[in-house]
């Protein structure tokens, strides 16, 4: 790798050469495979024979001062301070010792950090801020992936499933995690356009700006009771926030109305077939905290339905394209409705215009 101390700069972050561990920096570009030995633990063998050891743990994203400390303390007790995030809010722990595995994993499960999430597995769900922060959120996230994992954990510490098994969940449909691409995933849903506090708004927003933070054209300025505010086409919204995150008198939250929908079938892998998009199988289910047990169901079925059902090294929308769409609904026991059918202008484009339509 290229020498970078002469080339340091305060423009942007640090160079990632300068965190890489020892063996690392050695074997770059000159692994030659890895393994997983057993469920949260991986080894990767360089040309020299040197071996990285990898072990796995879940975190739950949100982390006090108190718990990131804690785990660098165990990164400095067992692997030289090294330790990475995945994208997936897993914890790697990176050893060249194998002999600090099993002591390291044993502290890992008494501060309560599961290890697993490799190979045939369930990972870590990835998801969003959640009522917890986020003014435009539709329902939570920290909660039900909580209420989540601790029914699928079991999915987490071993490699049982036929296939990687990918979840995440966004909480409105701006979708800032990865839900476009999982297999299954938990999206978070206006079914109302926005509320108007019509005193408000012109003495708190812009009007210009709140016309034109709509990408649908969906809010029109209006006259309304001697002075200048704005109303909304319910046709055109999308549910989206944006004019909430430049007005505050435009809510959108609505306790009553907002839930969630689940959609499978995506994946980012180029393995057996080409990366696709999630697809809808669930159009709502109602908020129901602290544990959402309607949402926790459904999805834990979906788990079941796939795992017995696919073929070895199968992901989820490959299976649904080999049995068909209309097997996956009968399957599953959901029921098909009018929200599945597409009705985005260019969707034609991916209709089955074939005959042969599988059962």
């Amino acid at each position: 790798m290229p020498d970078i101390a002469k080339r340091k700069t305060d423009i942007g972050p640090p160079h990632y050469e300068q965190f890489l561990p020892p063996i690392i920096k050695a074997n770059y570009g000159k692994w030659k495979y890895h393994e997983i030995p057993r469920p949260g633990v991986l080894v990767h063998v360089g040309e020299t024979g040197d071996r990285l050891y990898t072990v796995r743990a879940g975190s739950p994203r949100l982390l006090s001062v108190q718990t990131i400390r804690q785990i660098c303390d165990l990164a400095d007790k067992y692997c030289d301070g090294y330790l990475r995030f995945t994208s997936r809010h897993n914890i790697e722990f990176l050893l060249t010792d194998p002999a600090k595995i099993d002591l390291l994993i044993a502290d890992l499960a008494t501060a309560g950090f599961p290890v697993g999430g490799t190979g045939n597995a369930l990972s870590n769900i990835v998801h969003t801020q959640g009522w917890i922060h986020c003014h435009s959120a539709a329902t939570d996230a920290s909660g039900i992936v909580k209420a989540l994992m601790d029914e699928l954990i079991g999915h987490f510490t071993s490699m049982d499933l036929p296939g990687k098994l990918r979840v995440a969940l966004a909480c409105c449909v701006n979708m800032c995690g990865a839900v476009h691409c999982s297999d299954i995933a938990i999206l978070g849903i206006h079914r109302r356009p926005p509320k108007i506090n019509h005193d408000r708004l012109p003495k708190m927003c812009e009007l210009p700006t709140v016309v034109a933070s709509c990408p649908t054209a969906a809010i029109r300025p209006v006259r309304k009771d001697g002075h200048e505010t704005v109303e909304v086409a319910e046709e055109l919204c999308m549910f989206c926030g944006n004019c909430y995150t430049v007005c505050p008198a435009m809510p959108l939250n609505d306790p009553l109305n907002d839930g969630v929908s689940i959609w499978v079938g995506g994946k980012v892998s180029n393995a057996r077939s080409e990366p696709g998009f999630s697809k809808l199988a669930i159009p709502f289910l109602p908020n129901n905290p602290p544990r959402w047990p309607e949402v926790v169901d459904a999805v834990k079925k979906l788990v079941d339905v796939w795992a017995a059902n696919a073929r070895p090294y199968e992901r989820m929308g490959e299976w649904i394209e080999r049995i068909g769409w209309p097997r996956f609904f009968r399957l599953t026991g959901i029921e098909f409705t009018k929200q599945h059918i597409d009705d985005f202008r260019h969707a034609e484009t991916t209709f089955r215009r074939s005959v042969h339509v599988k059962r």
